[in-house]
């Protein structure tokens, strides 16, 4: 078989990895971008090359931790029964609080505890209009982050005199595990919340399985009447699930701008809120299968960051598309059967 016959072939088998939601700028991992860069840069795209791509792997780990907290974020409201489109808006508020108060503090972890509060204020709004009020929960989730869109870009000319992007501020802290040769080539150096990301999702199963407190939100999100007739107090569930799901996404927020870039830049978040929406159906509303599938998002934002420089027999533009046409595929239901909770996006009057 030819060469081109090959790199063909190798395309049509594994056309929906090479796919990307850089559409933004973005700040690899040093090492691990001099790597790939001495690797790809003039090379053909050939079966050898790509038996040695093992430095693409901390850096697609990178790329899944801003949807994996914000998933996750997700799953907690939605397992209460409300539906958070504001997951969008969460995050890009994150990401400029964690810049301001970084800026000011000249403490990323100060800058990452703004963004935790700035996802909890505008998930208050989505829980008081509706939880509270039973405003549709769609509606409430698009004001919020039409509400994250305007504010963010008027606070960043107000704050720093200029839109765009904000001055560089220091970067939340990285993590080598030097002393496990295996896992420090794997992983490469990660921010500390990547790992906090991958306990989040342990913590999460058993919490949702194995805790009274789990029980309770899924009987939240399954009949709200009949939990409340077993005493459960629905209201303070759902309040509960959705300000879970604003820390969370402020979380993933600040590491788009803490992490990552160490600056926000307007719309930053491209997209990744509507993403990870995508991703809960994806994952079925499970932990472990939330995380599979944020890593596979991971891995193909890493792939198309590189690729564009190679040789291909696609347009670059076409492996941009492929993420977000494959989320159009999963939000319209075209994956199959899945069993979302019950009361999903119903919302609840105590009688």
């Amino acid at each position: 078989m030819s060469l081109r016959a090959k790199r063909s072939n190798l395309i049509r088998t594994h056309g929906d990895c090479f796919a990307s939601l850089a559409m933004t700028p973005q700040v690899s991992d040093e090492n691990t971008t001099k790597k790939l860069n001495n690797f790809f840069n003039g090379k053909k795209f050939t079966l050898e090359n790509l038996s040695s791509i093992w430095p693409l792997f901390p850096l697609a780990f990178a790329k899944s931790v801003p949807l994996i907290l914000a998933a996750t974020g997700g799953l907690y409201s939605e397992r209460t029964g409300v539906v958070n489109i504001g997951l969008e808006g969460m995050m890009l508020s994150g990401a400029l609080a964690g810049i301001i108060g970084t800026y000011y503090s000249h403490n990323p972890w100060i800058g990452l505890a703004a963004a935790i509060a700035a996802g909890i204020i505008l998930a208050l709004i989505l829980a008081v209009t509706s939880v509270s009020l039973g405003i549709n929960q769609i509606v409430s989730g698009i004001a919020v982050n039409i509400l994250a869109i305007g504010l963010t870009g008027g606070l960043l000319f107000k704050i720093f005199g200029g839109y765009g992007s904000s001055p560089s501020v220091e970067k939340l802290p990285q993590v080598s595990l030097h002393p496990i040769p295996l896992l420090s080539e794997l992983l490469g150096n990660q921010s500390i919340l990547f790992y906090f990301a991958v306990i989040l999702v342990i913590v999460t199963f058993f919490l949702i399985n194995n805790t009274r407190l789990g029980l309770r939100m899924r009987a939240a999100g399954e009949d709200p009447g009949v939990a409340a007739s077993c005493g459960i107090n629905v209201f303070r569930i759902r309040y509960f699930g959705v300000l879970m799901s604003g820390a969370l996404s402020g979380m993933a927020g600040a590491y788009l701008s803490l992490a990552d870039l160490s600056q926000f830049v307007e719309r930053m978040t491209a997209g990744r809120g509507f993403i990870a929406l995508a991703v809960l159906i994806l994952g079925r509303w499970k932990p472990f299968n939330i995380l599979l599938v944020c890593l596979f998002f991971g891995l193909a934002e890493a792939l198309a960051e590189f690729l564009q420089g190679i040789e291909l027999t696609i347009p670059a533009q076409f492996l941009l598309m492929l993420p977000f046409i494959l989320t159009l595929f999963v939000m319209g239901g075209l994956i199959g059967e899945t069993k979302p909770p019950a009361c999903l996006g119903k919302s609840y009057q105590a009688e």
